[in-house]
């Protein structure tokens, strides 16, 4: 192959015809495994060599993950085919001489805080994370002496999903006619006033007022599409209605988009993912391209039969049939527990017998298709004494972890809700009525030793806020957790301070990442990275550790050796009341994504007994297992059989 084309060399046909693509609306139809970030990062390649600038390129994604990965392979890229630039330590956020690769999120507080006047915003506006709109949540309903009538976390659910739709507070009052709806509006607009009054967005928030902005004002939305005459967005089939209409706002009139996605793995949908974006594209983009990547490059032969199999059975997809190269690879095993702790000890002594063959732990995946059902196989773990590690219980949102950032924030921003965590953290002798005198702008009224206890916590956060502008932000966390008090309660508490500390240590660590930034770029990139961060975020390449998660929090991840447990009829497929065809074949998807994360081995495993809420239930095999052809599966003889069974 000539220069010219050399970067072109190791792609399949679909692969170049994709990355040669450039110009007017490309859709990408991407089975798993089929090489769909190699495009992408190609494809911004192929564009930069035909004459375009890279920081005219943007690339979406969803992950921060997933958006590092892509950045870092793009540059690597570029800079091995002589097309920088070449970004180097101190190199500033502001300079925009690389294609913009970043998540949805993360776009949107960009365009936020560059029109932060537009919009009546702080140019560093505060971020409610989930923990603190449900604490601003249950306050509302515990203010409307609500808070028995419905679950702070399903009202939540349900603001969430009404502004991924591109719904307003008042629109939704407006529309409500049960005394449900009733309630969920008062309670969203007390909500909006808290977010109001703190000055403060909520995840939502990020992507609504960005693409409102973008559809209300022409100037703002012309500039920025002069800014990106490319557009790239990956996971298309997990965008919700803000988020599509986000990305077409910034396409200028040649619709320079590609757009990357496969029908088979949208399992968003509980959460506003709207699957009709991708099976609509044509009809939204006349004369669009559409290009099939059906060659899968990380399972074997009979993991992708299987995955096939599952699949096939859904009506609501674009027809594809992946296939590999690769191996056939050996059969997937099929293994029938007693119940949970007899499913958990034969993932177990399975991973030990393949790690004394030569595997290590990170070679290993436990799926399942709800969290309560880690706890069993960490005990089995820990009882072989397997290193593992739960993805779930996110870094950024330990206690330790929140404390410190917060004393950051209420510091540096003034945040009330960030002000009220710490308050009395640690413990100062400031209670609850204090609190509310303090956030009312009150504190004028307290007095004596109370009012001694609120003029030191406001001395030790000037004594922060003037740290945060001397100090990089490692050395500003460690600060924070010195001087705070947090580095003396946590070595005092003798049963989980020590482990607290640890994750302290490893925040400053985390900080110490933007040490190189200019002093106020590197705060703030570390803080709005600890804002946005996602459950993948939480996991450690370099730790080797069998890897915990729900089939959710895999996707996009691939591991040599996959377990699937609980494979029963009401566990996965999950049962609801209100199942419709939509969340039938959505259960469908989300097994297909779970066996395509596998490179060489899948492990089916599910309990004739299971534990839910205290009692011990019968259970049926899942119906995906007898969607699989049996000459693919092979049946794991159990070591002991004979057990009494005790029903309740």
């Amino acid at each position: 192959m000539d220069t010219l084309n050399s970067h072109l060399a190791g792609l399949n046909e679909a692969q170049k015809e994709a990355v040669l693509h450039t110009e007017g609306p490309l859709l990408v139809l991407a089975g798993a495994g089929a090489g769909k970030t190699r495009v992408i990062t190609h494809r911004i390649l192929q564009i930069v060599k035909n004459g375009t600038e890279p920081e005219h390129i943007l690339a979406i994604t969803f992950t921060n993950k997933a958006a590092a990965e892509m950045r870092e392979r793009t540059v690597k890229l570029l800079e091995a085919h002589g097309q920088g630039p070449t970004l180097t330590q101190g190199s500033s956020r502001s300079d925009l001489k690389a294609p913009f690769v970043s998540t949805f999120h993360s776009l949107g507080l960009l365009i936020i805080k560059e029109n932060f006047r537009l919009l009546g915003l702080k140019r560093k506006p505060s971020i409610y994370d989930r923990a603190d709109s449900m604490r601003v949540i249950k306050d509302a309903l515990k203010s409307l002496s609500a808070d028995n009538e419905i679950e702070p976390r399903a009202c939540l659910g349900t603001i969430s999903k009404q502004k991924g739709e591109g719904v307003t507070a008042g629109e939704y009052a407006e529309g409500a006619r049960t005394s449900r709806e009733r309630l969920v509006a008062n309670v969203w607009l007390k909500y909006e006033k808290a977010l109001a009054d703190d000055s403060a967005l909520d995840f939502d928030d990020l992507l609504v007022r960005a693409e409102r902005l973008l559809r209300t004002n022409d100037e703002v939305r012309k500039r920025y599409q002069q800014r990106w005459s490319y557009v790239h967005i990956d996971e298309y089939q997990d965008t919700n209605k803000i988020q599509a209409k986000l990305a077409e706002h910034l396409l200028g009139p040649t619709k320079n988009v590609c757009a990357v996605g496969d029908i088979d793995q949208t399992i968003y949908g509980w959460r506003g993912a709207e699957i009709t974006n991708l099976m609509h594209f044509e009809k939204k983009f006349p004369g669009a391209k559409v290009i099939l990547l059906e060659e899968n490059y990380r399972s074997t032969k009979n993991i992708i039969a299987a995955a096939n199999d599952v699949i096939s059975k859904n009506v609501q997809r674009v027809e594809k049939n992946s296939f590999t190269k690769n191996a056939d690879g050996e059969l997937l095993s099929l293994f029938q527990a007693f119940d949970e702790t007899d499913e958990a000890a034969y993932v177990a002594r399975t991973i030990k017998a393949l790690m004394e063959e030569g595997s290590k732990p990170k070679d290993f995946c436990v799926l399942y298709r709800a969290n309560f059902q880690s706890r069993a196989i960490e005990e089995a773990l820990l009882g072989s004494d397997i290193a593992h590690q739960v993805l779930g219980t996110r870094f950024f949102e330990r206690k330790e972890v929140k404390d410190t950032l917060s004393f950051i924030r209420a510091a540096v921003e003034g945040g009330s809700v960030d002000l009220a965590r710490i308050a009395n953290v640690p413990p100062r002798g400031v209670g609850k009525v204090t609190l509310l005198k303090i956030l009312a702008g009150r504190e004028q009224e307290l007095t004596g030793a109370v009012r001694d206890k609120v003029v030191n916590l406001r001395l030790l956060l000037m004594k922060i806020q003037k740290a945060a502008l001397q100090l990089p932000p490692s050395q500003l966390v460690r600060f924070v957790i010195t001087e705070s008090g947090l580095e003396k309660m946590h070595k005092e508490d003798k049963l989980e301070g020590a482990e607290r500390l640890e994750n302290l240590r490893e925040l400053a660590t985390l900080a110490a990442r933007y040490d190189h930034l200019p002093m106020d770029e590197g705060l703030e990139a570390f803080m709005e990275s600890a804002a946005l961060a996602s459950d993948q975020d939480e996991l450690k390449e370099t730790t080797d550790a069998v890897r915990l998660m729900t089939v959710h929090a895999a996707k996009g991840l691939e591991f040599s050796h996959v377990f699937i447990v609980g494979l029963e009829d009401g566990l996965f497929p999950y049962e609801r009341e209100d199942d419709t065809e939509n969340s039938k074949e959505e259960e469908r998807r989300l097994m297909y994504v779970a066996l395509t994360r596998a490179q060489k081995k899948v492990f089916l495993s599910y309990a004739s007994y299971r534990t839910i809420f205290g009692s011990k239930n019968a259970t049926l095999p899942s119906q995906f297992l007898s969607d699989i052809p049996q000459e693919l599966l092979e049946w794991e003889v159990p070591e002991r059989r004979g057990r009494t069974i005790y029903l309740d």
